[in-house]
């Protein structure tokens, strides 16, 4: 049975054993606990692990484009991959098919109907079948009748490759084919790899129409007020719109259009380090019957040990969005009001929180300042300071200032206030400091949405020149200051000197 792909990439899937197509939950879970090594908890959740692959390998992500499109894409962050390359990977993973049992997956990338995306998912594993189904938007029955894709991701994960043959730069390879749009990965078993995808090609796609694609989580306050919290993995996009007083539009990914924000996903994809149900109760409680553990470790009861991260730190929760109990249906909403900059700050010298003006917005937002949390990336072991730009470099097929032009005119025309929050360290850098407290996060975002640190008075840091509130209810008024909290101020003066000095070095590639 041949795969229609666009072009010359014909995917003949009829030397596979058996072709699965667009199960449900309840038979994709029987087949990861019968045929894929996976456990099934209590809750009814599953435990999957991702084998050598625990993160994402930016390293090993190519994309093919033809010459036309060649010009749009920001080769110095995207590998440049020839075509004989990719119809070489292809012809492998065409070879790999025979014998195979395989699960066909169709998919919406895009709540908003006008620019949404139809990925078809070709996969091996049957906890990525389940994965993919949950955090993509699941068409209804009626739709999956007249269903044609738009896009191909052929998902062979144990399928290894040999740089010295191949071409590649591992054994794995994440390629991405602008002309025939199909994506190929192989050699990585991290279901992540998949979603993240689907979001590369939207950043490719929707700014070419106008409409900012951005990395960040997006939920509506019971005013109707919507809030973007932009940020790389581990600085708490997820956990922070998660809020019981705030609907949830997505944790991850989103569009904003002439009408307002869209999700792009539908589920949510969350750190489980270290979770508990005090902490995080809508995180902690989605993990029910459909939900995927990813690489959590369980004790001998059987129960997971959210602190052990003995495989990677990088444990995840995968979850359909209906998972949470405060959603927005359809995943959409209004103009943001207020958005939000999230940063890992491993330094400890920024302020937990600070007011930006447009200019100082558009510098952070390039300058996408935070730090790697340890295992999100393979070879990442502890945080490390990092610029990614717009808060998400990896998956930006485009220039930069493509996503910054968009991001300002969408500022000036809705007057959204923008605000830049550190949830890094605080007191010191990572391993003298601590980690700033999540309850004084919230605190200070509760404060912010509801206007309460409109009228109070701002200080001027005199390194970076970022507005710091004075008073914040709920935070002591020690912790608004960044070089209160040290108690050596000289090394916080030279650390924070240091760090403005890699924000400048940085800033250069944008002039």
């Amino acid at each position: 049975m041949p795969i229609n792909l666009m072009g010359k990439h014909q995917l003949d899937l009829s030397s596979a054993a058996q072709i699965h197509r667009n199960l449900d939950v309840e038979t994709l879970i029987q087949h990861c606990i019968e045929r894929d090594n996976c456990k099934l908890l209590d809750s009814g959740a599953v435990v999957a692990y991702s084998g050598a692959y625990t993160g994402r390998t930016p390293k090993d992500k190519f994309t093919v484009a033809s010459e036309a499109q060649a010009g749009d894409i920001w080769w110095e962050n995207n590998n440049r991959m020839s075509d004989e390359q990719f119809d070489s990977i292809f012809a492998t993973m065409q070879d790999y098919v025979g014998g195979k049992e395989l699960y066909i997956i169709d998919t919406y990338g895009g709540a908003d109907p006008n620019h949404r995306i139809k990925t078809r998912f070709i996969v091996e594993r049957p906890y990525h079948a389940l994965f993919i189904k949950q955090l993509l938007i699941r068409p209804t029955a009626e739709e999956l009748e007249t269903y044609e894709p738009d896009w191909h991701v052929i998902d062979f994960g144990k399928r290894s490759f040999d740089p010295a043959v191949d071409g590649t730069q591992s054994d794995a390879v994440i390629a991405l084919n602008m002309t025939s749009n199909t994506v190929l990965i192989g050699g990585t078993q991290y279901a992540g790899e998949m979603k993240k995808s689907v979001f590369t090609i939207m950043n490719y796609l929707l700014p070419l129409k106008g409409v900012m694609s951005m990395h960040c989580s997006a939920n509506v306050g019971q005013n109707g007020d919507t809030a973007l919290f932009f940020g790389l993995s581990g600085t708490g996009k997820t956990t922070l719109s998660a809020d019981s007083d705030r609907m949830l539009i997505g944790d991850d990914e989103h569009g904003w259009t002439e009408d307002g924000v869209f999700n792009v996903e539908g589920g949510c994809y969350a750190k489980c380090i270290g979770l508990t149900e005090e902490k995080e109760p809508e995180i902690f409680r989605a993990i029910c019957k459909g939900a995927i553990l990813e690489n959590v470790i369980l004790d001998g009861a059987g129960v997971p040990d959210y602190n052990d991260q003995s495989i990677t730190e990088n444990t995840r929760a995968a979850y359909p969005i209906e998972h949470i109990p405060n959603i927005m249906v359809p995943s959409v909403g209004g103009h943001p009001k207020n958005i939000v900059f999230l940063t890992c700050d491993a330094l400890g010298v920024l302020p937990p929180i600070s007011l930006l003006t447009k200019e100082q917005a558009m510098y952070y937002f390039l300058s996408g300042y935070t730090a790697k949390v340890g295992g999100t990336e393979k070879g990442v072991t502890e945080p490390k300071a990092v610029f990614s730009a717009c808060f998400g470099q990896p998956f930006l097929p485009l220039r930069p200032k493509v996503y910054a032009k968009l991001l300002g005119e969408k500022i000036s025309a809705h007057n959204s206030r923008v605000w830049l929050l550190n949830t890094g360290w605080t007191g010191g850098p990572y391993g003298v400091g601590n980690r700033m407290k999540l309850g004084y996060t919230r605190a200070m975002i509760h404060a912010a949405f509801r206007g309460d640190l409109n009228e109070v008075e701002y200080e001027v840091d005199p390194i970076f020149g970022l507005h710091m509130p004075t008073v914040c209810p709920e935070v002591p008024t020690e912790v608004l200051n960044p070089r209160n909290t040290w108690a050596d101020k000289d090394a916080y003066d030279a650390q924070a000197t240091k760090l403005r000095g890699m924000f400048e070095a940085n800033a250069k590639q944008f002039e």
